[in-house]
């Protein structure tokens, strides 16, 4: 069976909240015994889980990165598919919010994105299962517990996807610097699903023709583009302020 590693306080402690049982065991630095690891621990020992204490170097060996005294091995993450979006689509008494990643494959984009959606209220982040980054420790630990609160959906066929949203009376808004409409002159305050494509390469060509509307952040200096996570954002706040 396929095992991940998850680490730094946050997420780890988000992930004993929301799915204990993928947990397989915890390593804890040996020394490390503030507020914030304690908490951890008393949460993790409630939930019946090893709790082993070893040296900082041990921790450094099996993550790259800012572990920040704890990992946690895990099962491995699984995104879902195209019938858990159905049944979360059945299921929200509001109207939708989806962010759609076409073609973002670096985890660290994928994390921060997932983060970002789940403070945005977010209901699903849609991927192509082609082409889209994994969910990863990498993009578990930048998440910083998101990637166990927002759903992350992998679908077979995006095109098809985008397709059935429509017929749900979704809107789906792309975004493209070639665009006519600026985004705060687009009215998101509807049932939506936001499309952000890949940095360089924007959104694909089938995407973008079934997109309901192209829209773009108006950019006043000398840069051309955003990071995807930073106009992620720009995008899902701007559609917030207005929601509200």
């Amino acid at each position: 069976m396929k095992h991940d590693i998850v680490f730094g306080i946050h997420a780890v402690s988000t992930l004993i909240k929301k799915q204990p049982k993928r947990v397989r065991n915890i390593w804890v630095q040996t020394g490390r015994d503030d507020n914030r690891i304690q908490q951890l621990i008393e949460q993790a020992q409630k939930e019946g889980i090893q709790i082993e204490s070893v040296p900082r170097k041990a921790l450094d060996q099996k993550v790259t990165g800012r572990h920040q005294g704890v990992i946690a091995f895990t099962e491995a993450a699984q995104s879902l598919n195209e019938h858990a979006l159905d049944e979360l689509l059945e299921r929200i008494q509001e109207p939708a919010f989806l962010l759609i990643l076409d073609g973002v494959t670096d985890p660290h984009n994928l994390g921060a994105c997932l983060r970002t959606a789940d403070a945005a209220g977010v209901h699903a982040v849609i991927a192509p299962k082609d082409r889209s980054a994994p969910l990863n420790a990498t993009a578990s630990k930048v998440a910083c517990g998101a990637a166990e609160s927002v759903p992350y959906i992998q679908v077979t066929n995006l095109s098809r996807t985008l397709k059935g949203l429509q017929e749900r009376g979704i809107w789906v808004f792309g975004t493209a610097g070639e665009a006519q409409q600026t985004l705060f002159e687009t009215d998101l305050k509807g049932p939506i699903a936001v499309v952000m494509g890949a940095e360089g390469e924007g959104m694909r060509r089938l995407t973008r023709e079934h997109c309901d509307h192209l829209m773009k952040i108006d950019m006043a200096g000398e840069v051309s583009s955003l990071n995807v996570s930073v106009a992620t954002g720009v995008c899902l706040f701007e559609a917030v302020r207005q929601r509200r």
